[in-house]
């Protein structure tokens, strides 16, 4: 019902022109003006490149189709009729889903984080971004507190109407928490399975997220203990459990928790600071949309969230409704595909992406809208020659855009279907595909699995980890935990009679981790 009624509001006559922003890490698909696209556009950029050089972790410019994609919607209420029932709620202001290929965020209007302006919206998605470059850019897990204290750390940036670019700045929408909700100390933070003890049995909101901030920050910029963290995190690299490596990092907890106090204390903290010119934006390219994009956009929209089956015939009502009267718009039959193809009507699917294809023979996602087709047609048939086919489409994929991870994972996704011990060239294929997208935890697991068969358990754990401290993860992480478990127990466990899945489990790998918050 309620994907019914947002396609039918969407459908209502467009109050302005939909845009297209394309950038070096972002594609941003929303309504406004376009002088406003442009500068939220801008403003991501910015704060890309800001983090780049604050951490001092840099990666090449991925390849279009895995850059993250931004929907606009017109508000929060929108925001939390796409999102998955796990996640709604009624502070939720946007959320991001990573995958290879595929990453999204969804947020409703943003007025941008100006120096006077605060807007949750712009907080979430910053903070969903940080995300997704600390995962792009780190080969190791980060603990949970890490990885939520830097997000927030860099999720309060503001940006000046001159091109500057501030990061790290106090973070304001921590500040009641920090003030009202549940304490949570240092020692909590660094040790993780005491503090999970205590929540299981306090239940209720604390203040983990602020009180994660506060010591990334003091860590960071309170100038007393440079390179503490850098140790603490090496340690736990060696094997060191989080608290054995905090101790030796930073010496005494309760003191820590002290100095802590104190620094929250301050009238003024550090923030970096980048002046107009410093850091650059890069290209930026801004299109208008055709009356039949623009028409498609809320089916395209509901797709790439993702749809239930239930929700994959009205989506798909509406998208034939719509695609009618533009037979000849690329865009809009490869939108149809992906409904058909959501819907399970393979053959539909098909025959919309090849038509998207003969009016646009380098449309991406046409390409990729028949590659998965062709794939769950060969599943059904279960013979080589349609398994053949369907590589043949995710090699004409890959020769447009040779860092398009689909292709790889599809290409040994389609020697395993076909019962075939996977080739090397497949494996190497797979293993590039999670360096080109190492935030996509379903795509870390298969190969992991790979990994394990091939007797190469120290790599393997290197890609379990990430999956098994994801606070996003849900099931996948607990079932990567218990692979981790079994290979402390059994060194030389090459994957044979894993322990199976559960259903939460099971979905998560399916549909990749969601990844939320609300302020």
């Amino acid at each position: 019902m309620l994907a019914a009624v947002l396609l039918c509001a969407w459908s209502a006559p467009a109050r302005a022109e939909w845009f297209a922003v394309s950038s070096d890490h972002f594609v941003i698909y929303g309504e406004g003006k376009e002088s406003s696209m442009r500068r939220f556009s801008e403003q991501l950029e910015l704060f890309h490149n800001a983090m780049a050089q604050v951490s001092g972790r840099k990666e090449q410019v991925p390849s279009p189709s895995n850059r993250v994609t931004i929907f606009i919607v017109d508000s929060a209420r929108q925001v939390q009729s796409l999102a998955r029932e796990d996640q709604k709620r009624s502070a939720l202001r946007g959320f991001y889903r990573s995958r290879a290929g595929a990453s999204i965020a969804v947020v409703p209007r943003v007025t941008g984080g100006t120096e006077d302006i605060f807007d949750p919206s712009m907080v979430v998605l910053l903070h969903e971004y940080a995300h997704h470059f600390l995962l792009s850019t780190n080969a190791y897990a980060l603990p949970r507190w890490v990885s939520e204290g830097a997000a927030e750390f860099f999720a309060s940036a503001s940006f000046g109407r001159n091109g500057s670019v501030q990061i790290g700045k106090p973070n304001k929408h921590r500040s009641l928490e920090l003030a009202y909700a549940k304490d949570v100390t240092a020692l909590d933070l660094l040790d993780p399975e005491s503090y999970e003890k205590r929540r299981a049995r306090d239940k209720g909101y604390d203040a983990f997220y602020g009180k994660s901030w506060a010591l990334y920050h003091y860590l960071n910029m309170g100038r007393v203990r440079d390179g503490q963290l850098g140790r603490y995190l090496a340690l736990m690299r060696a094997g060191k459990t989080s608290r054995d490596a905090a101790i030796e990092a930073f010496g005494d907890l309760k003191q820590l928790e002290k100095e802590l106090d104190a620094y929250l204390k301050k009238p003024r903290l550090l923030a970096y600071d980048f002046k107009p010119g410093q850091i650059s934006a890069g290209p930026i390219s801004l299109r208008q949309l055709s009356a039949g994009e623009a028409a498609i956009m809320p089916v395209m929209i509901r797709s790439r969230v993702g749809v239930t089956a239930e929700e994959a015939k009205q989506v798909l009502v509406d998208a034939r409704r719509i695609a009618a009267p533009y037979k000849d718009d690329a865009a809009v039959l490869t939108a149809l595909a992906e409904a058909e193809f959501d819907a399970g009507n393979d053959t539909e699917a098909l025959a919309a992406a090849e038509a998207a294809l003969k009016l646009a023979p380098n449309l991406v996602n046409a390409h990729v809208q028949k590659g998965y087709a062709l794939f769950r047609m060969a599943e059904a048939a279960s013979n080589p020659a349609a398994f053949r086919k369907a590589r043949a489409a995710w090699v004409a994929l890959n020769r447009i855009e040779n860092d398009h991870p689909l292709p790889l994972i599809y290409f040994y996704r389609s020697i395993r279907a076909q019962g075939d011990r996977p080739t090397p060239l497949s494996i190497d294929g797979l293993a590039r595909a999670a360096e080109l997208a190492p935030y996509d935890l379903g795509l870390r697991m298969t190969l992991a699995m790979q990994l394990l068969e091939d007797g190469r358990q120290d790599l393997a754990r290197l890609h379990l980890q990430p999956v098994a401290t994801n606070p996003h993860a849900g099931g996948l992480a607990r079932h990567a935990q218990r692979m981790i478990d079994r290979l402390d127990r059994e060194p030389d466990w090459r994957g044979q009679e894993p322990a199976a899945a559960s259903d939460d489990e099971a979905g998560d790998a399916a549909n990749g981790p969601p990844s939320a918050i609300g302020l």
